[in-house]
């Protein structure tokens, strides 16, 4: 990861937004598996920490606010909301 002032969202910001709705668009049963997330994360070349994001998913299946709820966890946890945004 790049340097980053703390008061300057990453280059990166949004992208999880634009994966998650990548997900959902094309998902006829309103429901993904981790492996899905993973492979499209994978194919959206995302860097990095968002991989380390997306990886740290439990195994599972996953409506959308479940998913949200889950990716945003660890974006705080990691304490980078603010560099790459936040869900819904």
């Amino acid at each position: 990861m790049a340097l980053i002032s703390p008061s300057t969202p990453s280059e990166d910001y949004g992208e999880l937004q634009r994966l998650v709705d990548d997900l959902y668009r094309q998902s006829a049963s309103g429901s993904v598996k981790r492996v899905d997330v993973i492979i499209r994360a994978e194919v959206n070349d995302l860097p990095e920490d968002l991989m380390e994001v997306v990886n740290l998913l439990p195994s599972g299946s996953y409506k959308r606010a479940r998913l949200c709820d889950q990716l945003n966890s660890i974006i705080t946890a990691h304490g980078w909301a603010f560099l790459y945004g936040t869900v819904e």
